[in-house]
């Protein structure tokens, strides 16, 4: 019975510590990326705040990108 409490316990601590560390490359993953300027986060904060059925999107597409993104999935 000790034994499987000392496993528990130590499976515990690496699945803890694992999550911890996926946590931090997903923080550090949206701060690159919003450094970068490749997405504005703050947009999509915004976007709880106005939540009307008439505002405007958040970000606008491209009908060529849309086509490419199709094509994409088709293939």
């Amino acid at each position: 019975m000790e034994d499987i409490r000392f496993i528990q316990g130590v499976a515990y601590i690496i699945f803890t510590i694992f999550l911890t560390l996926i946590l931090y490359g997903y923080i550090i993953h949206l701060y690159r990326s919003e450094k970068k300027g490749e997405r504005d986060y703050e947009k999509y904060a915004k976007m709880a705040l106005d939540d009307e059925l008439d505002s405007p999107p958040v970000d606008k597409r491209d009908e060529k990108e849309r086509e490419k993104k199709l094509k994409r999935s088709s293939e």
